[in-house]
């Protein structure tokens, strides 16, 4: 069922990227504590989350 689900290098990076820009922006709003904090908080830890469980979980393909 899951034998054609994997990363290209390319999807794999991508992935790298949005990790790290939604970590950092959970972060800031982490810090600084806006009037809406925890929906923000929410959206950028979610994506943050799925990202690392992706690479984490699904094999890269050369």
């Amino acid at each position: 069922m899951f034998e054609s689900l994997y990363l290209t290098p390319v999807t794999g990076a991508l992935t790298v990227f949005v990790v790290v820009v939604c970590g950092h922006l959970y972060r800031q709003n982490w810090k600084t504590q806006p009037p809406d904090a925890r929906l923000r908080a929410w959206l950028f830890g979610v994506p943050a989350a799925v990202g690392l469980l992706a690479l984490a979980f699904v094999p890269l393909k050369f």
